[in-house]
């Protein structure tokens, strides 16, 4: 059986949507989901800056109780227990 610890999504041509950061926002609501990788395709890119920038957008919209890291052209989202300083 899979883990649930980790899920993976897309961001593609369309870029980050309000949809994708609803999404995103609710699958982090499951407790049993801590971590989440969001690989940035090709069609949603110009350069390498930009997967940052998404990655930015992103925890600014989730809150204080979460992170981030950038590896290449993944983001991977951790959910903390208590709030970030």
């Amino acid at each position: 059986m899979a883990s649930v610890n980790r899920l993976e999504m897309q961001i593609g041509k369309k870029g980050l949507t309000k949809e994708f950061l609803e999404d995103i926002k609710r699958r982090f609501e499951d407790n049993k989901v801590k971590n989440i990788k969001v690989s940035v395709l090709k069609s949603a890119r110009e350069s390498k800056g930009d997967v940052k920038k998404f990655a930015e957008e992103i925890v600014g919209f989730l809150g204080g109780r979460f992170t981030y890291r950038v590896l290449g052209f993944s983001i991977f989202l951790k959910k903390w227990r208590k709030e970030m300083k």
